[in-house]
């Protein structure tokens, strides 16, 4: 007992000295009375080298592929590949893939608490009743207490369940929770769906422009050259020959700036899509619209209810109700706690531990019922949150009404820039016709020398203009249908009511 004594004082002595050299390692350094501030720099250790600690990649991990790769690809091919491989969609199918098992094992609250103890007791005192009225009845006296008859071994087995009728609530929160995953998840691929397929008309009519401007660049250059066989005939001076040479090389930066942001684009579209970085897409598509007639009133009576943001706000107003009806549960309804417990006690541990009079069961059952009558006061902490919950419901509620007849201009405003892009496509088509008549026109007179390089310019740059107007209403309304089919939840053709 002494020894033990001994050994209990000098492990407090040790750590209370353990202690005072931990709390005077944490103060700052004194010196002469003035703090010195150099204790709180956080400085390198004498020397450091950050590029030990440089995380290596391998090179069958980094991405990279060994040389530039080209895919080809359509419309259709960049979304399934984006849906099946980027970032956004497998982190989407992630939280849901958790949402999942925390539904399919929402059960788990039935499932009672189970705990299994050991203990080895020292008692201080030990009482030995039967002995001490024995020896006052014999007058003999009694046996010398031992160290082992201070020691007890005691094993516990315990299992407790708590019951509420809110329980019930949780589980159908839970499948709450992954129906809201579920939605969140389809907004995530129909918002890829329509963000990939718009990149990928975006970068086409990148491309045509370009196209267009190095047909512009070559028209030029040929004007040089008639330029300046016209100036060796004597036809036109030599400003006329300059003028359009400098017409054509100032084209030519505006191309290269041009074909750099197309790369980078495309960069940008092949990471999206979860391609390895180098890859270069190769898109094969056009922009053709196809014209539909579109009427707003029946496109919002009838599928108004399909929007996925209305389905969510529906869906979060339902979650609010359930965790209303939980709170109600958990305040007017009993508890139920039910706890049972296992354990045996060995009595004298130096004789047979599974002598059934040297063991006994000190275990017991319990079953309780309990009412909290403070939370049933509408004025507790309980009875408050009964009320938030409601007024978050009555504010959700607002809310839908609001994107509902958001949602309703939205369709509208959709449909009148579809119906703009619509007439802006024929109208452009007409000013082409005249354009391309007006400059060919132009250019022969400037051929047989009855004319000026800058009318040559201004006829061509009318023409230039009207190509990409058309060019950029066809993508205007190519991506004006990807939002409405997106605001709708669903595919427009022809046979849409």
């Amino acid at each position: 007992m002494k020894r033990l004594f001994q050994g209990i004082l000098g492990f407090r002595k040790s750590t209370a000295l353990f202690l005072v050299i931990g709390m005077c390692a944490s103060l700052p350094v004194w010196g002469g009375g003035k703090k010195d501030e150099s204790a709180y720099q956080a400085l390198p250790p004498e020397g450091f080298d950050s590029a030990v600690y440089a995380l290596e990649i391998p090179a069958d991990q980094s991405g990279k592929p060994a040389e530039t790769e080209s895919i080809t690809l359509t419309v259709d091919d960049a979304v399934q590949y984006a849906l099946d491989n980027s970032a956004v969609m497998k982190s989407a199918s992630i939280d849901l893939g958790t949402k999942k098992r925390q539904k399919d094992t929402a059960w788990n609250v039935f499932v009672p608490g189970v705990s299994v103890t050991g203990t080895m007791a020292r008692q201080n005192e030990v009482n030995d009743t039967m002995g001490s009225l024995l020896s006052q009845m014999t007058g003999y006296p009694s046996e010398e207490t031992k160290e082992a008859d201070h020691w007890k071994a005691i094993l516990g087995l315990t299992a407790s369940l708590n019951l509420n009728f809110a329980l019930v609530d949780g589980i159908r929160a839970t499948r709450a929770n992954y129906e809201a995953g579920l939605i969140t998840w389809e907004q995530t691929r129909k918002q890829t769906e329509r963000d990939i397929r718009k990149m990928f008309y975006g970068i086409l009519l990148m491309q045509q422009n370009l196209a267009l401007q190095k047909e512009i660049l070559a028209t030029a250059e040929q004007r040089v050259q008639q330029a300046r066989i016209n100036f060796r005939n004597g036809l036109v001076p030599e400003l006329t020959l300059l003028q359009a040479q400098v017409a054509a090389e100032n084209r030519k930066p505006a191309i290269q700036e041009l074909e750099q942001t197309i790369s980078q684009q495309l960069d940008t579209f092949a990471f999206l899509l979860g391609f390895p970085y180098g890859t270069k897409p190769i898109l094969d598509g056009s922009i053709a619209p196809d014209f539909l007639d579109l009427d707003a009133d029946s496109l919002i009576s009838r599928y108004l209810g399909n929007r996925l943001d209305i389905i969510s706000l529906a869906k979060n107003i339902e979650l609010l109700e359930i965790q209303r009806s939980a709170l109600v549960h958990q305040t007017y309804t009993p508890s139920i706690a039910l706890s049972w417990s296992w354990q045996p006690t060995v009595l004298k541990i130096n004789e047979n531990w599974f002598d059934s009079d040297n063991v006994m069961d000190n275990g017991s059952f319990s079953a309780t019922i309990a009412f909290n009558l403070t939370n049933m006061l509408p004025f507790s902490s309980q009875g408050q949150g009964i009320k938030d919950v409601e007024a978050n419901i009555m504010k959700l509620r607002l809310s839908m009404a609001q994107l509902l007849q958001n949602s309703e201009m939205e369709i509208n405003s959709l449909i009148q820039k579809l119906n703009k892009s619509r007439n802006a496509i024929a109208a452009s088509r007409l000013n082409i016709e005249l354009a391309q008549k007006a400059y060919d026109m132009t250019v022969v007179a400037f051929r047989n020398g009855t004319t000026e390089l800058l009318d040559v310019r201004d006829a061509e740059g009318q023409l230039s203009q009207a190509q990409l107007g058309l060019l950029q209403e066809q993508y205007n309304y190519v991506t004006g249908l990807l939002d409405l089919e997106y605001a709708l939840n669903m595919k427009l053709n022809n046979t849409t009511e």
